[in-house]
């Protein structure tokens, strides 16, 4: 399928607004529960506990057609330390050998569950990383709960940033910077006008839109929000109107992925949190995954050949 002019221009402007007001009212219900949830459950009384949300929601570039909700549950009494990465294995061994507490990654993880199915019982705790809740139609949307301890690197320069990291019930752990990518988000839309969380949110409908074609395979929506990150400023601001500011990232990051060019380096490609390389070992998303969502990306919605 590809799309008229008149079809996209209508498709991007139904895009470039965030969700409604009666969508952020079922997130909001989503966080009310994850919240109460924590606060009523006894063991965690007096902890350091944070609850906040994540993601696309906490950043504004949620769309409708795709609005679940993650909630992050922070023990801010744990800290853990390492690279941007991540902790090797003997750092975390020796972390852990120091610590003289009883709140273990297991423990917070178990009675997180716990707290959580007593406000629902249809709780989903099989899954790798988060606790699954599933939505309750018209009231809240899906939430995934992320259980976290506090993560903190110390650069050669500067100070500390301040992160969180998950262990997974695989046995393996994901270091995120949530805040660095809400304040990095917010200083690029500025910036460009007010065209960056635009673009995000046009990218993961586009992306959506050709999941559910079976042009493409699903991708996380954090990634679409990654790539038109590293879009420069003026490829956004400078179009004269949404459609040319979309084209125009949607070409350069095409020139960005090319396979045969002297100027593209896509290793130098970071997500929005300004810490993490986009692409490498421990993501879920590969450069083929991201010329495969571009080149379709372009296609469907009738744009040109590139110039």
């Amino acid at each position: 399928m590809r799309l008229t002019p008149q079809q996209r221009i209508n498709k991007l402007d139904r895009w470039k607004s965030p969700p409604s007001v009666a969508e952020e009212a079922r997130l909001d219900r989503a966080r009310r529960m994850v919240t109460n949830a924590v606060k009523q459950h006894p063991p965690f009384a007096g902890l350091g506990l944070s609850v906040e949300p994540k993601g696309s929601w906490a950043n504004n570039t949620n769309v409708s057609s795709d609005s679940d909700m993650d909630i992050k549950i922070e023990f801010t009494q744990r800290v853990y330390r390492g690279s941007p990465a991540g902790m090797t294995s003997w750092d975390l061994m020796l972390q852990n050998s120091n610590y003289n507490g009883s709140w273990t990654p297991e423990k917070f993880r178990s009675e997180l569950g716990i707290a959580l199915r007593r406000a629902s019982s249809a709780v989903d705790a099989s899954r790798n990383v988060a606790f699954y809740v599933p939505s309750v139609p018209g009231s809240r949307p899906d939430t995934d709960v992320v259980p976290c301890f506090t993560y903190l690197h110390k650069p050669t320069f500067g100070d500390p940033n301040r992160g969180t990291v998950v262990f997974t019930k695989d046995g393996k752990h994901i270091v995120n910077w949530s805040q660095q990518q809400l304040d990095n988000g917010r200083a690029k839309n500025t910036r460009t006008g007010y065209r960056y969380k635009f673009a995000v949110r046009a990218l993961k409908s586009v992306e959506n839109d050709l999941a559910a074609l079976g042009v493409i395979k699903d991708l996380p929506s954090y990634f679409m929000e990654c790539l038109i990150y590293n879009v420069p400023d003026s490829v956004l601001k400078e179009a004269v109107s949404l459609d040319l500011a979309f084209q125009a990232a949607l070409m350069y990051l095409k020139a960005q992925l090319a396979f045969w060019s002297f100027t593209a380096n896509p290793d130098a490609m970071v997500e929005p949190n300004g810490i993490k390389k986009l692409f490498g070992p421990g993501q879920k998303w590969t450069k083929d995954d991201a010329r495969q969502l571009l080149t379709a990306s372009w296609d469907y919605l009738g744009y040109g050949a590139p110039r």
